[in-house]
């Protein structure tokens, strides 16, 4: 009996449950019908914060960014990277601060970029200030 497990998608956010084994076969959504892993960052909302965060059983590393904020653009190409390493392994997204405060609040986030790694609603890890890509990797590593 294989091992299932919730997957949000990043194109419409519903939740899936598919075999933890098939991440690695490119499985699609079963609303929307496009991949659900895509080794991108996903841009999220509020409302897609919370259920990304919130059901998605593989984790969930949140860059909390600002698009006035150099080490945040700076660092942006690295996640990308880092999400494309690691994709299948965790779900990458980013949440503007400026635009959705209302969802970062909560996580009392004080300077950024700061990354937080979720899973099924807890945080398990945080990390503040802009990192290279190989240590960015390394960091979620050591988390999950």
């Amino acid at each position: 009996m294989s091992e299932s497990l919730h997957y949000v998608c990043p194109h419409c956010h519903t939740t899936n449950r598919i075999a933890k084994e098939q991440l690695a076969n490119s499985p699609d959504c079963g609303s929307c019908h496009k991949p659900l892993v895509t080794g991108e960052p996903v841009a999220l909302d509020a409302d897609s914060f919370a259920r990304h965060t919130g059901r998605s059983q593989l984790p969930v590393v949140v860059d909390f960014w600002a698009p006035w904020c150099g080490p945040c653009r700076m660092m942006a190409p690295g996640f990308a990277q880092a999400a494309q390493t690691l994709a299948g392994q965790a779900q990458f997204a980013k949440l503007d601060t400026e635009a959705h405060p209302q969802a970062s609040a909560p996580f009392g986030i004080r300077s950024i970029p700061t990354m937080v790694v979720f899973k099924e609603g807890r945080e398990l890890g945080r990390i503040s200030g802009a990192l290279p890509p190989g240590e960015i990797v390394r960091w979620v590593q050591s988390v999950i």
